[in-house]
């Protein structure tokens, strides 16, 4: 396995084993988006906990299928990343893209959707307590939150959580070793995200 593509691997299967919940559980321990912080506000688009209700689910047949499938080519080439993207062995099973600079070959990203959450962003809200981090956001009109057990932003890595259905939500986590996103990663993951999002709205 290619270096860059083992530590972005390494800090996603981190990023999961928080972020994915037991089996199990309900969400109903999650706790509201803190004041002051950017998210849904009203009771028409959050669920009695606290948790930003989707606005309209989004078909997630091929995301699961085929996580790779989530970016057109065109799309890939617009975010600098070069295609096609590669499945990875991490569980839940996601899609590793690299950068297209020759210069920048050791930063990437993963996208995986989380089918074991069933009760989709819910439950990365119910493990808010054990984030390092916790920034709850909205990227194209669908909830999402920045999160995950292990700070590491200052050198390069960041995760957001994206809610694409109610039930099913999608993790983004990348690696940037240099270049100008190394000091603010997740301002790409903003970008991929809706990407994401809109690709999925015109899926057939």
């Amino acid at each position: 396995m290619p270096k860059h593509i083992a530590r972005l691997a390494a800090g996603t299967v981190v990023a999961l084993s928080l972020l994915t919940a037991c089996s199990g559980g309900t969400g109903g321990t999650a706790e509201p988006p803190a004041s002051g912080t950017p998210g849904p506000t009203s009771s028409d688009n959050s669920s009695g906990n606290g948790v930003p209700k989707v606005p309209a689910p989004l078909p997630t047949e091929k995301l699961l299928a085929d996580p790779c499938s989530v970016l057109s080519d065109d799309d890939a080439k617009t975010l600098g990343l070069a295609s096609p993207g590669k499945l990875n062995d991490i569980t839940p099973r996601g899609c590793d893209w690299q950068s297209s600079d020759p210069e920048l070959k050791a930063n990437g990203i993963t996208l995986a959707p989380i089918p074991q959450n069933k009760n989709g962003l819910a439950d990365t809200y119910s493990m808010k307590p054990s984030q390092a981090y916790f920034e709850p956001t909205e990227i194209g009109g669908y909830p999402a939150v920045f999160a995950s057990p292990k700070d590491s932003r200052k050198t390069g890595a960041c995760a957001v959580v994206v809610g694409v259905t109610d039930q099913l939500a999608v993790i983004i986590a990348d690696g940037i070793t240099k270049g100008k996103n190394y000091d603010n990663p997740c301002e790409p993951l903003t970008k991929i995200g809706a990407a994401m999002i809109n690709h999925l709205k015109t899926a057939s």
